[in-house]
């Protein structure tokens, strides 16, 4: 199976960055895609960012223009790069692979544990 490693969560000040990295593993032939969520307390888990394999990406609203989603194809690894962040980027964020198990074709998608990020004065 897949297994996957989220990290890089901490605290930090408004404005400052922070970069987070999904780590996938296992039975991994190729990555479709990488989705970043995001979950808040007491709000509903959101979609951040993705990347697909043909590197295409896509953001949330409230993000676009300050978060990076980049992955890296040869050591199986996706990051989130966050700028200027403010204290409603606080939430754990989990990693979500979408991979390719074998040359045929058949995939699944993998979660990570999450990572906790808080942002504050």
């Amino acid at each position: 199976q897949v297994q996957v490693v989220e990290s890089g969560g901490g605290l930090v000040q408004p404005g400052e960055s922070l970069t987070l990295s999904c780590a996938a593993s296992g039975q991994i032939f190729s990555i479709y895609k990488t989705t970043w969520y995001r979950q808040a307390p007491g709000k509903q888990r959101e979609m951040v960012a993705l990347i697909t394999d043909a590197d295409a990406t896509t953001y949330a609203e409230p993000v676009k223009g300050r978060f990076t989603v980049s992955r890296n194809f040869a050591k199986n690894t996706a990051s989130l790069q966050m700028n200027e962040l403010t204290p409603d980027d606080s939430a754990v964020y989990f990693c979500n692979v979408d991979v390719a198990i074998s040359p045929r074709g058949t995939h699944l998608e993998a979660w990570g544990q999450g990572t906790q990020v808080t942002v504050s004065s």
